[in-house]
C-alpha cells in the first residue's frame, strides 16, 4: 500500500494551512495514492515467464503450420512454395521425427477452417515480452511468402494479421516485409527458390538495415549492431527460439553483415 501522497499533501498543507490544511492534504493524497496503485494494477505483466522447452515447441509448430496457411492464401500451393518448405526443413537438419512433425503442423496450416488467431495464442503468450523471437518468426514467415517471388496481396493480409497480434502496426510490418527482401540479396547459402539472386545494390543494403541512404555513419552502426544483437543465434536460442533454427539466424547475420560491409565500402 502506498503512502507517499498522503504523507507529502499532509506536510504540505500544514506548511500552509496548519493543522486544518494538513487534514485536506491528507485527503488529497490519500487520493493520489488509490489513483497510482489502480494505474499500476492496469499494467501488470498480463504473461508470466514462459518455460523455455514450451516456447521452443510453440515457436516450431507455430512456424510450420503459419507457412502452410500463407502457401493456402491464394487458394493454391505451388511447387516452389512446397520447396521452400522443404528447404527451411533441410536447412534445419531436422530428423525423421522432427521433420514429420514439421509436414504435420504444414499441412494443419493448409486446411480450409485453419483458425490462425488460435493457433498463434500459444507462440504469442510465450514470446509476446520478447521482440527478437517475434522478428525471427515474422522474417521467416515473409520468406515463405516469397516463395513465388512476390508478397501477394492475400499474403500480406495474413502477415498484417500476424503482426496485429504481435501489436506490431501494418506501417511496421511492410518496413520489415522490405527489409527480408532486401536481406534475401545478400543471401551467400547457395541457390533456391526462395532466394532472391540478383546482384545486391547499395540501396539494398541500407534496406537490410531498416535506414534511410542519407543515415549518418552513427547511425548506421546503431543499426547494424542492433540487427546483429536481435539476430544473434545464442541469444535466441536462449529466449526460446529451436535449436534446430541456429542455422537460420546464422546466414540471416551473415545477411546483415553483407549488407553493412557494403554500406562500410561505399560511404565510410
Amino acid at each position: 500500500m502506498s503512502f507517499w501522497g498522503k504523507l507529502i499533501g499532509g506536510f504540505l498543507g500544514f506548511s500552509m494551512a496548519g493543522p486544518f490544511g494538513a487534514l485536506i492534504g491528507v485527503w488529497i493524497g490519500n487520493s493520489f495514492d488509490r489513483g497510482l496503485s489502480s494505474f499500476s494494477s492496469g499494467f501488470r505483466p498480463s504473461f508470466t515467464n514462459a518455460n523455455p522447452h514450451e516456447t521452443q515447441n510453440a515457436f516450431f509448430h507455430a512456424t510450420f503450420a503459419v507457412m502452410g496457411h500463407i502457401a493456402k492464401a491464394d487458394g493454391i500451393v505451388s511447387k516452389q512454395e512446397i520447396q521452400a518448405a522443404e528447404t527451411v526443413m533441410t536447412q534445419l537438419g531436422l530428423d525423421s521425427e522432427r521433420r514429420q512433425q514439421a509436414i504435420e503442423a504444414f499441412n494443419i496450416g493448409k486446411q480450409a477452417d485453419f483458425d490462425l488467431t488460435s493457433n498463434l495464442e500459444s507462440l504469442v503468450q510465450h514470446c509476446f515480452r520478447q521482440p527478437s523471437l517475434i522478428q525471427m518468426f515474422l522474417e521467416i514467415q515473409i520468406l515463405a511468402a516469397t516463395a513465388d517471388g512476390e508478397v501477394k496481396a492475400e499474403e500480406r493480409e495474413i502477415l498484417y494479421l500476424i503482426g496485429g497480434l504481435f501489436r506490431l502496426p501494418r506501417s511496421q510490418m511492410d518496413r520489415l516485409i522490405e527489409m527480408v527482401r532486401a536481406q534475401q540479396s545478400f543471401h551467400q547459402g547457395g541457390s533456391t527458390s526462395s532466394r532472391n539472386q540478383s546482384v545486391p545494390t547499395l540501396g539494398q543494403a541500407y534496406k537490410v538495415l531498416g535506414i534511410n541512404q542519407d543515415a549518418s555513419k552513427a547511425q548506421v552502426k546503431r543499426a547494424y549492431r542492433k540487427l546483429m544483437s536481435q539476430h544473434h543465434p545464442d541469444k535466441l536460442v536462449a529466449k526460446g527460439m529451436p535449436q534446430e533454427m541456429v542455422k537460420v539466424a546464422t546466414e540471416k547475420s551473415q545477411e546483415i553483415q553483407a549488407a553493412y560491409e557494403m554500406i562500410k565500402r561505399a560511404s565510410f
